[in-house]
């Protein structure tokens, strides 16, 4: 790994962008929930909307990572970030003829995530850029924040306005978060030369090479594919928690419980960025994975927003780990030159778990719901539940495989 001078405070100001960036869509992500949940009463309907709002970042994830070393990096962030307010302008305007249908909302995440999707690969491979090797586990814990900020911040801020105003606020505070979100990353852009990159092949040669920085690491490959198992079951909770809790509560009491419940990556984030992990990254990835599962199982056992609180605090807490040492293991063992087609192959194939849930958790929500003549807040618990048993069992699977151990003793 290259050796490059640290640039921290150039990170930080883009991290300031992302930070209020991910409030705002947030506030957007929280008020549609809310909104298609009160419409149409299915936990499959929001799983539609979040699917849609994936899936571009999902298809586009690799191409995206060929840009992000092929050109500016900075720029893309710009476009991306930039182009990605014309989707929640569009359903803005038509909440403002009337009621926005679900068709509606569905082409406006859509077309918001297929700009969005520029971001992933260029943002990080922009933390590549800025930083020393010493401060990319710092550097983790403090983007975990930043993700954290729209669980943390935007559901008790959106459930306070949504009590004052409508969903169409929430709309415009997102839609002016896109404006200071593009300023910090071009004052970014103009402070630091642009690198002039030796990687003049073609696209599908990229794509080839990025596949190969991967593919050639057989650890690599390996926890790539096992996080892709993981992220479907975690993407169940991510789906199916705000169903399992509408069912018997109101906005309010939603924001407020996603916001107690978000606090412990906040805790986690604040201790990884002032701490970091120095050693046993395997290890600490495999107990906070199956510490995530047992909390999965106590997030659904009861329809008791204290408990919901409690298990949810401790879900959120345990995911910053696994990300760190995740991120970690990853960005240490793929060359500097090739980090931006990497992570967009790595985005592709570590996500896929997610599509899946999305499809499937609410409809499967649902069918257990109408099947056991329940509420659809009790067939979320349910589906919720087996997930994190599912998870559980994954984690302990995970240490014992030898290439993955390996990439440890590799980075040091």
């Amino acid at each position: 790994m290259g050796n490059h001078k640290s640039n921290f405070s150039k990170f930080m100001l883009l991290w300031s962008g992302e930070f209020i960036s991910a409030i705002g869509s947030g506030l957007t992500s929280f008020g549609l929930s809310v909104y298609v949940f009160r419409q149409t009463g299915s936990a499959a309907s929001m799983g539609l909307v979040t699917l849609l709002a994936f899936l571009p970042t999902l298809l586009f994830s690799v191409p995206a990572g060929v840009l992000a070393d092929k050109y500016d990096r900075r720029l893309l962030m710009l476009i991306g970030d930039g182009f990605s307010a014309l989707g929640i302008v569009y359903i803005l305007i038509c909440m403002l003829q009337g009621e926005a249908k679900l068709y509606q909302i569905c082409v406006g995440v859509f077309v918001s995530a297929v700009f969005s999707s520029l971001l992933e690969p260029s943002y990080r491979a922009t933390v590549t850029d800025l930083l020393t090797k010493e401060e990319y586990s710092k550097a983790s814990g403090l983007v975990s924040i930043a993700g954290s900020a729209r669980y943390l911040i935007s559901p008790v801020l959106a459930g306070i306005l949504l009590a004052v105003s409508d969903i169409r606020l929430l709309f415009v505070i997102d839609i002016s978060t896109f404006i200071l979100t593009v300023i910090s990353t071009a004052v970014v852009r103009k402070g630091i030369a642009t690198k002039e990159t030796e990687n003049q092949s073609g696209f599908f040669k990229s794509l080839t090479e990025g596949w190969r920085a991967i593919a050639d690491r057989r650890g690599v490959l390996l926890l790539i594919l096992v996080s892709s198992v993981m992220t479907c079951f975690m993407g169940a909770i991510q789906i199916l928690s705000e169903p399992l809790i509408l069912d018997f509560a109101d906005s309010t009491t939603l924001g407020i419980a996603q916001t107690v419940c978000a606090s412990g990556m906040l805790v986690s984030g604040l201790f990884l960025g002032m701490r970091g992990i120095k050693k046993g990254y395997v290890k600490v990835l495999a107990i906070s994975l199956f510490l995530t599962g047992i909390t999965m199982i106590g997030f659904g056992i009861r329809e008791n927003i204290y408990i919901i609180c409690l298990f949810g605090f401790l879900f959120f807490a345990t995911l910053p780990f696994a990300n760190n040492c995740l991120d970690y293991l990853v960005r240490t063992n793929i060359p500097d030159e090739l980090q931006g087609r990497a992570w967009g192959v790595i985005g592709f194939l570590s996500q896929i778990g997610y599509v899946v849930a999305y499809g499937l958790a609410g409809v499967a929500a649902d069918g257990i719901a109408s099947k056991l003549q329940i509420g659809v807040g009790r067939g979320a618990a349910g589906v919720v539940m087996t997930a994190g048993v599912l998870l559980s069992l994954t984690a302990l699977s995970l240490y014992p495989i030898k290439s993955i151990r390996a990439l440890e003793r590799k980075s040091s």
